[in-house]
């Protein structure tokens, strides 16, 4: 059952495992504030149970662009487009966010997005990769690391 964040009221609903929920559930809130502030769109989450597509989606390109291949379970999904951009979310038990932005009619701006909550260190598929993080405050997540590369191929 798909679920809309609400990022008023920040809630753990649908990440309960996680050892970082709390954070999680910040870092999936913030999401929810960049598309309502910026597009007016409500940022609405699936359970990994039931997008399975979405998922294979993340992780096909995960897996022919850099060789990534993530031990973390996923809990939940989101996807939506909005203009002439279709964005993919996969938010994973051990605090990680996967985002794809992926434009419909421009290859030069597609490219896959890492965010790991608050507290949790950074996934060792991650590090042997060598990626580099920036830091983010948020009101609602704490401080957000994230990175990002470009996708090279088409999907």
């Amino acid at each position: 059952m798909s679920y809309i964040v609400d990022f008023k009221n920040v809630t753990t609903v649908g990440l309960e495992s996680s050892p970082v929920a709390e954070a999680l559930a910040g870092l999936r809130a913030n999401e929810g504030r960049y598309f309502m502030n910026k597009y007016k769109h409500e940022f609405t989450v699936v359970p990994a149970s039931e997008s399975q597509e979405t998922i294979e989606y993340v992780h096909r390109i995960l897996k022919n662009e850099r060789d990534i291949e993530f031990a973390a379970k996923p809990l939940e999904t989101s996807q939506l487009q909005v203009e002439n951009i279709k964005w993919t979310f996969v938010f994973y038990e051990d605090g990680l966010a996967v985002n794809v932005l992926y434009t419909v009619n421009d290859p030069k701006k597609r490219a896959v997005g890492f965010k790991l909550s608050e507290g949790m260190e950074v996934p060792s598929e991650l590090e042997a990769k060598k990626f580099k993080f920036a830091r983010q405050k948020s009101k609602l997540a704490g401080t957000i690391r994230g990175s990002f590369f470009v996708i090279k191929g088409e999907y």
